[in-house]
């Protein structure tokens, strides 16, 4: 019990250094913008098809999961904004974040930890390249930038899924649909789901960089620490959530 406390903790203090240097570096020239421009294109514009898939399929079950007990209360007029409700404030942030934990955190692990292995980062020092500039501030950085951006886009494609589920047993114009989610919608259902997908994206690029920067020898290391990203970025989206909601419900 106390070697696993002790390794908990050493954990953390390790996982504090690497974001203590990632926020020095950040602002230190030279920028790579090359790079990031090239892990933006990668992470986001990739997953565009898996985060389109999931997010019209959680609109539209949604909607017709909530349909039955929506029409037994006579509120089914009602179903537009209480699902667009739902997807932009919870569903579609933790779900989205969770795709990318699975998607990305791990192939950012699997990278860097094959690069580990295989001393191309130690190639990189001794060819006076900072690999941890190049590396991960790029990909921290494109993380917490596209994530948001992503779910923003699956906001829009589960209303667009919620919509078609809505005319499964119904008839509304998809116009009419989409001004009955906006009426419904105020600033502040929108300022903490996006502000939390910020802290989502930031911390799936940290552990996937922590986890693969700092991968052991050998090639088996490198599927733990594909693993071992998912598996924390997950764990790390659940607190933020957790903490956000509590955050929101005592200020807003």
């Amino acid at each position: 019990m106390v070697t696993y406390l002790k390794d908990i903790f050493d954990g953390a203090g390790k996982l504090s250094l690497f974001t203590g240097r990632f926020f020095r570096e950040i602002v230190r020239p030279p920028f790579q913008i090359n790079e990031f421009i090239r892990q933006c294109y990668a992470i986001g514009y990739k997953t565009l098809p898996l985060v389109s898939i999931t997010g019209f399929i959680m609109g539209l079950v949604l909607t017709i999961q909530s349909r039955p007990t929506m029409s037994k209360f006579g509120a089914e007029s009602w179903l537009p904004s209480m699902v667009s409700l739902s997807l932009i404030r919870e569903i579609a942030p933790v779900i989205t974040a969770l795709i990318c934990a699975g998607k990305i955190a791990s192939g950012i692990g699997a990278e860097l930890g094959s690069m580990k292995v295989s001393e191309q980062i130690d190639a990189m020092e001794v060819s006076a390249i900072n690999p941890y500039k190049y590396l991960v501030v790029t990909r921290i950085l494109a993380t917490t930038i596209m994530v948001p951006i992503l779910v923003f886009y699956a906001d829009v494609i589960g209303i667009f899924g919620s919509y078609v589920g809505y005319n499964v047993h119904g008839s509304l114009g998809l116009f009419r649909y989409f001004s009955e989610v906006i009426e419904h919608l105020d600033f502040l259902d929108l300022m903490p789901a996006t502000i939390k997908t910020f802290f989502f994206g930031f911390f799936i690029g940290l552990i996937g960089c922590y986890k693969g920067f700092n991968a052991a020898n050998g090639t088996a290391s490198v599927g733990l620490a594909a693993n071992s990203a998912v598996v924390t970025a997950s764990l790390s989206i659940f607190i933020i959530d957790m903490l956000a909601v509590q955050i929101t419900d005592l200020f807003f």
